[in-house]
C-alpha cells in the first residue's frame, strides 16, 4: 500500500510515470497531459509537502530541516519504493521544483528511477532569493472569489495553473499553502547548488528550457553536456517562459513522447 502522501493513481498501463509539480503548484495542474501520458505507462501524480491544502500545515511549526530538498526527496523515495515493488522503476516527469526533486532522487536512489524529465529548472541559484517578488507575493489575497481576479493577477496561463492548484471553497479559490513556507523553500535553493546531484544521475534525461526561462542563463544547456552514464536531450522551447507544458502543450507533448518512446 502506498503511503497516504497525496498520491493520485491516474490510470494507464505499463511502467510507472510520476508527475511532480513546481513550487506553488499541485498535482492537478497536470490534468491536461494525463490522457496522452497514459499511453506510455501507469500515471501517478502527487502533492509535495506544504502543497496539500491551506489547513494541512501550521506555518509557525515548520522547521528549517523540513523545507530542505533532502526532506522532499526522502518523502518521494518512500512513495517510489512502494510503486517500484509492484511496477518497477518510475519515470519522473517534473516541473521546476518537481524537476529538482526528481533528479536529486535519481542520484540518491538510482534503483527506483528509470528516467527523468526536467522542465525549466537549473542546479545553481546561489545568491538568489524571492526578494524582487516579495511585495507582489504579499499582495495576494488568501482567497479569490472571482476567477477573473485570478486571471487579472496572473495572466491567462498562470491564472489557470493557479485555479487548478488552489483549494476550492464554497465562496471561491483559496491558497493551498502558505506563502512564507513557499518563500522559505525557494530561499533554501539560494544557499547551495545541485551540480553534484545532477552529475550523479544515471538515468536518461530530457531537459526542457523556456525561451524566457526563470533559470540562470546557460545552466540547462550545460546540464545536457555533463558527462553521465546515460544520455541527456536538451530543447529550448521558443515562445515560452516557465510553464512550458501549459504555454506550448503540443511542443511539450511531442518532446516528451519522443523521449518516452525511446526508453
Amino acid at each position: 500500500m502506498v503511503p497516504d502522501l497525496g498520491l493520485d493513481d491516474l490510470g494507464g498501463d505499463g511502467d510507472p510515470i510520476v508527475l511532480m509539480h513546481g513550487l506553488m503548484g499541485r498535482r492537478t495542474t497536470w490534468r491536461h497531459h494525463v490522457p496522452w501520458l497514459r499511453s506510455y505507462g501507469h500515471v501517478y501524480a502527487y502533492d509535495a509537502r506544504f502543497h496539500r491544502g491551506r489547513d494541512a500545515d501550521d506555518p509557525s511549526a515548520v522547521s528549517e530541516s523540513e523545507i530542505r530538498t533532502e526532506a522532499f526527496v526522502a518523502e518521494l523515495a518512500s512513495i517510489l519504493r512502494h510503486v517500484s515493488l509492484v511496477e518497477g522503476p518510475a519515470t519522473l516527469v517534473g516541473h521546476s521544483m518537481g524537476s529538482l526533486h526528481a533528479w536529486c532522487a535519481a542520484a540518491a536512489f538510482p534503483e527506483l528511477i528509470r528516467a527523468v524529465v526536467v522542465e525549466d529548472m537549473a542546479p545553481d541559484f546561489r545568491g538568489r532569493t524571492t526578494q524582487p517578488w516579495d511585495s507582489w507575493f504579499d499582495s495576494w489575497p488568501v482567497e479569490f472569489t472571482d476567477p477573473g481576479d485570478v486571471f487579472t493577477m496572473f495572466g491567462p496561463v498562470a491564472g489557470q495553473y493557479f485555479l487548478d492548484s488552489f483549494d476550492r471553497t464554497t465562496s471561491g479559490w483559496r491558497l493551498h499553502g502558505h506563502i512564507p513556507v513557499w518563500r522559505a523553500i525557494a530561499a533554501h535553493w539560494g544557499t547551495r547548488d545541485y551540480w553534484e546531484q545532477w552529475k550523479g544521475v544515471q538515468a536518461p534525461a530530457l531537459l526542457l528550457e523556456g525561451e524566457w526561462s526563470l533559470t540562470p542563463p546557460g545552466q540547462m544547456l550545460e546540464m545536457s553536456k555533463v558527462s553521465r552514464p546515460a544520455p541527456s536531450r536538451y530543447l529550448k522551447v521558443p515562445g515560452t517562459a516557465h510553464l512550458i507544458h501549459d504555454e506550448a502543450p503540443q511542443t511539450y507533448r511531442g518532446a516528451v513522447e519522443a523521449f518516452l518512446a525511446g526508453l
